[in-house]
């Protein structure tokens, strides 16, 4: 099975050298098997847990220069790293890539070299703080300022919403408006903020389901360095775009091989009980592999351009629709295939449908996602507003 999903998504680059790396991987994994989670550990704790597990195997930071603590291989080597955990069903490789590689473009010589080797090996946490109450999906009206002072110091105030895990972090890769009347996607830059500065709290917020992972940041007057600026000013949108092509590469996280297990078990359940199931969810399971196979397709696209150094673009909004689309359908119609995963000790499949409820909203509505599309790659007119 395993075999079967990852050779059908990764068949370009030096498939020697990839196959190499993908035995190497297996035969680790056989003698590093995925810690147990301990009783009311929480879930971040566990996943420092396996991210400094799976640093110590030298597999986070693939695609990083071992000058700042990674192997210096390919955007492929590292997406087969994920390809791999995602087809056995293990947490993926530790997402700070995005996160990486938004240093390695924008930040300076001296922040690459303080700040990646300890992102990578996890001895720094880090979280991002792009969204704000009136600034979820559409980032670029965010309200939090950063003044620049006489002697080039920041002070920030503001408020930051969705902070994932912002509670267990050392450092937040954040977003502020450095100019209060310059165009929108223009004004904004960014910083690496130690979430122990004075002027900052962090609020954990209580889920209906009962979890904490998301959290409000307050900054009130904040101080921060010029030297704590990544980039120059102004830099900070094509930064958000780096981190968001990563986050919307259904390869680089994993969820594509992990869709292709589940696809399996209903292909399988379609040819198994073809007489009893229902022609209208036959149909259903149809749709969900072609929406897979389209998927998979647009992965390798975005794969292959930064692979030849394309920079990150508006393209990606596409593959956030696709990839909502994929897995709200594909959750949906498996549980009506494995109704049996309502009840019980089980349900995973009924504890990710509930997940992908929330994957039209997180990281850009799909309704912002299409008025991007629409404006940026069609051309086409806006309605006057922001």
């Amino acid at each position: 099975m395993t075999d079967t999903v990852t050779d059908s998504l990764l068949d370009f680059g030096d498939p020697a050298d990839l196959e190499r790396l993908r035995r190497d991987f297996r035969t680790w994994l056989a003698d590093h098997p995925l810690p147990e989670r301990c009783a009311d550990e929480p879930v971040p704790v566990f996943l420092h847990r396996w991210h400094r597990l799976l640093h110590s195997g030298g597999w986070v930071g693939l695609d990083v220069p071992r000058e700042y603590g990674g192997r210096g291989l390919t955007a492929l080597h590292q997406v087969a790293i994920s390809d791999e955990l995602g087809a056995r069903g293990a947490p993926g490789v530790p997402r700070i890539g995005y996160l990486a590689h938004a240093l390695l473009e924008f930040g300076s010589e001296e922040q690459r070299a303080r700040l990646l080797p300890r992102m990578l090996s996890g001895d720094d946490v880090w979280c991002q703080g792009f969204s704000e109450p009136g600034a979820g999906s559409d980032l670029a009206a965010m309200a939090t300022y950063a003044e620049r002072g006489p002697d080039g110091r920041y002070t920030i105030t503001g408020q930051k919403l969705w902070t994932s895990y912002a509670q267990h972090s050392d450092f937040c890769l954040l977003l502020a408006r450095t100019e209060r009347t310059g165009a929108p996607h223009a004004s904004i830059s960014a910083f690496v903020l130690p979430l122990d500065r004075p002027g900052v709290t962090v609020r954990p917020l209580r889920a209906a389901n009962g979890d904490d992972e998301f959290c409000e940041l307050f900054l009130d007057a904040v101080r921060l360095e010029e030297a704590e600026r990544i980039g120059a000013e102004g830099d900070g949108w094509p930064l958000a775009m780096t981190t968001v092509s990563y986050e919307r590469n259904a390869l680089d996280t994993g969820h594509l091989s992990k869709y292709g297990l589940l696809i399996e078990r209903l292909r399988r359940r379609a040819h198994e009980h073809r007489e009893s199931l229902p022609d209208g969810l036959l149909s259903e399971i149809g749709r969900c592999v072609v929406d897979y196979q389209v998927l998979v397709a647009h992965a390798r696209r975005r794969t292959a351009e930064r692979l030849a150094g394309q920079a990150a673009g508006p393209e990606s909004s596409v593959d956030k629709l696709l990839m909502t689309r994929a897995e709200q359908r594909l959750y949906e119609t498996a549980l009506k295939v494995f109704p049996e995963e309502l009840y019980g000790e089980g349900g995973e499949v009924f504890g990710d449908y509930l997940y992908s409820r929330a994957a039209s909203v997180y990281g850009g509505t799909s309704q912002i996602q299409r008025n991007i599309i629409a404006k940026r790659l069609l051309g086409l007119p806006g309605d006057g507003r922001r």
